[in-house]
C-alpha cells in the first residue's frame, strides 16, 4: 500500500487542474494553505468572479482522526473506533456563462486502521455534469470520456460506475437528476491496490479533457437575463442536493473540517422559486424532458 504516491499523485493532479483552467479563464486561482487542529491539512486553490468562472475551487486535503465520523460508518459500522487518515482533491466549477455547464469532480482515498488488525482501504470517485442549458455533443463527449478513463480496466466497469452516478447524485425529494450524470464509484478495494489506485488515477487524469472542451466550446454564448435567471434558479438545486445528501460534505462537516474549504462548492448567485415550473417547449423546459432524465448517451 503506496499512500506516499497516492499523495504524490492528488497533489500533482491539483496543480495540473489548476494551472491548465487559469490558462481558460485568464485569472489565476487563490492558493490557500491550511492546517486541521484535529491533525492534517490541505491546499484551497479558489477562484473568484474570474473572466470565465463566476467561482471555482480546486481542494486537496489530507487529514488524519482517532475516529471517523457518523457519514463514513454508517454503512460500514465495523469500521467504528478505528482511527483514520483520508486524503483526496475535489473539484467544482461553476461558469458564469449559462451555457456552459458546472462540473464536479473528486478523486480519494481512505485508510482505517486499529492495532492488532489488518488496514482497511478504499479509493472512492467520479465527475459528474450540471448543464443549464443542454447540449447533445457535450453530454456525449463528457460520458465518452468518462468510459475512455474506465476501458483499460475491462468493460464491466463503466456501466456500473455510470449507474450508480444517477443513482447517487438525484435529489430524491424532487425526484429529478442533478444534471446528466457521469461516473461515481466508492468502496472501490478489489481486486488489490495497484489496480484500484491506477483506475483513479486514470479517473483524475481524463477530467481535464472530459470538461475543457465542453467550457471552451461554450464560454462566449451569447446571453441575457433570462438566461441567467434560469441559471441561478437551476444552481439552487446543487445547493440542495450538497447540503442535504453529498457525503464529501457532510464527512468533512461531521470531521471537524476546514468549512471554507467544504462549501466553496456552493455557487455564489442562487435562486429560489415556490413551485415554479418552465414555460412547455421553451429553452428551459426542454432542460427536463431532453437531459435530466438519467439516459444512456452513448
Amino acid at each position: 500500500m503506496n499512500i506516499a504516491g497516492v499523495k504524490d499523485f492528488l497533489t500533482e493532479l491539483q496543480e495540473l487542474i489548476v494551472e491548465r483552467i487559469e490558462q481558460v479563464d485568464g485569472k489565476t486561482f487563490r492558493r490557500d494553505r491550511w492546517d486541521r487542529p484535529e491533525g492534517g491539512g490541505g491546499i484551497s486553490c479558489v477562484i473568484e468572479e474570474g473572466d470565465v468562472l463566476e467561482r471555482g475551487g480546486v481542494n486537496f486535503s489530507h487529514v488524519f482522526g482517532k475516529g471517523l465520523p457518523p457519514s463514513a460508518t454508517a454503512a460500514r459500522p465495523e469500521l467504528a473506533g478505528r482511527s483514520f487518515q483520508a486524503m483526496g482533491v475535489s473539484l467544482v466549477f461553476h461558469p458564469k456563462n449559462p451555457y456552459a455547464p458546472t462540473v464536479h469532480m473528486n478523486v480519494r482515498f481512505f485508510v482505517a486502521e486499529k492495532e492488532g488488525q489488518d488496514p482497511v482501504w478504499w479509493f472512492g470517485g467520479g465527475m459528474d455534469l450540471t448543464p443549464y442549458y443542454g447540449f447533445e455533443e457535450d453530454a456525449i463527449h463528457f460520458h465518452q470520456t468518462c468510459r475512455n478513463a474506465l476501458q483499460p480496466f475491462g468493460p464491466d466497469y463503466h456501466p456500473k460506475f455510470k449507474k450508480w452516478c444517477d443513482e447517487y447524485f438525484y435529489l430524491k425529494h424532487r425526484k429529478e437528476p442533478r444534471g446528466v450524470g457521469g461516473i461515481f464509484f466508492d468502496d472501490l478495494n478489489a481486486p488489490d491496490f495497484e489496480t484500484c489506485f491506477n483506475l483513479t488515477e486514470s479517473v483524475g487524469d481524463h477530467f481535464l479533457s472530459a470538461y475543457v472542451p465542453i467550457l471552451e466550446r461554450r464560454l462566449d454564448t451569447p446571453y441575457g437575463e433570462r438566461e441567467r435567471d434560469f441559471q441561478a434558479y437551476r444552481r439552487g438545486r446543487y445547493v440542495e442536493f450538497n447540503l442535504v445528501y453529498d457525503r464529501g460534505t457532510l464527512f468533512g462537516l461531521q470531521s471537524g473540517g476546514r468549512t471554507e474549504s467544504i462549501l466553496m462548492s456552493l455557487p455564489p448567485i442562487v435562486k429560489w422559486r415556490y413551485d415554479w415550473h418552465p414555460e412547455k417547449g421553451s429553452p428551459e423546459d426542454r432542460l427536463y424532458t431532453d437531459y435530466l432524465t438519467g439516459r444512456d448517451w452513448i
